[in-house]
Parts: C-alpha cells; structure tokens; sequence
C-alpha cells in the first residue's frame, strides 16, 4: 500500500511539474521574461507559487527549465543536397504552426532582448543544433569547408530572421502552405549558392 501511495505521488508531482512548465513556456513565449511572475504562472497552472520554487527554485529556475530545447534537426540532413529546402521548410513550418506556447525557442527568442544569458542560450543551441550540423552536411554533399560554412551561416541568419519577423515581432505566420513553399525555395538557392 505504501509502495502504490509512493508511486502514485511521484506520478503527481511529475504531472504537476509538466503542468506549470507548460504555462510558463506559453507565458514567456507571449510576454518575455520581464512581465511575467511566479504568481501568475502558478495561477495559471493552478498550483501555490510555493510548489515553483519547491521544483525550480523560482523564477530563473522555472525560465531555465523552460527553455531546454531539443530538435531532431539531423532529421532533415538525411538525402540529396537537391531537396534540403524542402526538408528543412516543412520541419519549420511544423514547428511554427505548431503550438507556439509550448516552443522553448520562441521564449528563448523573445527573452534574449531582455536577458544576456537567453541570448547566450539561443546562440549556443543555434550553433550546436542548427548551424553546425547544416555545415557539416553540406561539406559532406561536396563542398569544401569554406564555401559549406558560408552557405549553412547564410540559411542559418536567413531562418532566425524570418523567425524574429514572424514569430517575436507578432507578425502573422501567413498561409502555412504559402510559408513552406517561400522557405524551401530560399533555403535551396542559400544551398545551391
């Protein structure tokens, strides 16, 4: 009986804490980091503000736990160098479609104006998940070192800035379709050089 309460308890608080990361990644991915408090967050996700700083430490704790960021972009690296735009647009615009609440890198994007380690972070990720992979895949696909690190650099700032206009600057996305169509086109002709 123990054991079951136990188990049953470890369940809870593990639903708990999912429960206030996902209202704080919806919170900092609309608001920034600045406007956002603890109060809120916890009434949001219906908990005491206690129970964040029991399980993230407060707010630095609960924006860094919010933050963490894993995509599988080695996904789109995967075949003919002649496809890249169309591999890469449609896992962008699954992204951006998707719920952009729940989306680390929309709240690390919006927080870096604001916080000096946000912007760290995204660097970081963007160099490690998205710029070096790309590098290394279009060395791979035949081109020398130099002109492959130029072109994945190019499609890197390419992205994040169409991102910063759509996704922080609140503009509207547009037609999905429409979107993925324009990025693959793009993405190809930074590719292709």
């Amino acid at each position: 009986m123990m054991c079951m309460l136990v188990h049953m308890t470890s369940r809870d608080a593990a639903a708990t804490r999912l429960r206030i990361l996902e209202q704080a990644r919806r919170q900092f991915a609309r608001h920034g980091y600045t406007a956002i408090t603890v109060k809120g967050v916890a009434d949001a996700a219906g908990v005491s503000p206690n129970l964040i700083t029991r399980y993230f430490g407060g707010k630095e704790g609960l924006f860094l736990a919010a933050t963490r960021v894993e995509i599988p972009v080695e996904d789109s690296f995967g075949g003919d160098r002649a496809e890249l735009g169309a591999r890469l647009s449609v896992s962008i615009v699954r992204r951006w479609s998707g719920e952009s609440g729940d989306d680390p890198l929309l709240v690390l994007q919006r927080a870096s104006g604001e916080r000096p380690e946000a912007a760290e972070a995204l660097a970081a990720f963007l160099d490690t998940h998205s710029l070096e992979p790309l590098h290394r895949y279009l060395r791979d696909s035949g081109l020398d070192d130099a002109e492959a690190r130029r072109r994945a650099a190019a499609i890197d700032a390419f992205v994040l800035g169409v991102s910063t206009r759509r996704r922080v600057l609140r503009s509207e996305l547009g037609d999905p379709a429409e979107l993925q169509d324009w990025l693959s086109t793009v993405i190809q002709r930074l590719a292709d050089g």
